[in-house]
């Protein structure tokens, strides 16, 4: 019998998800995870770099917090890129 290598996945940070404009605002983010059922999204400036990531926990918050209005833009409370 030959011995298997398990290799298991680093799930630290989220991977690859939808790329969206920075410019989108909070309310229209959270629709857009709903509807593709996913739990975060990278951001990207209007040159196609990527500037963040949000998640859907972290937007949960802020849409419950007194902080919140419909016109919050994602740019403004997003997580720098690394």
């Amino acid at each position: 019998m030959t011995p298997t290598r398990t290799q298991h996945a680093v799930l630290d940070r989220p991977g690859p998800g939808p790329r969206v404009s920075d410019d989108m605002t909070v309310e229209v983010a959270l629709s857009l995870m709903a509807g593709a059922r996913v739990d975060h999204l990278v951001l990207c400036d209007g040159d196609e770099q990527r500037t963040g990531l949000v998640t859907l926990a972290g937007l949960a918050v802020l849409r419950d917090s007194s902080a919140y209005t419909d016109r919050l833009r994602l740019r403004d409370v997003v997580s720098p890129a690394r």
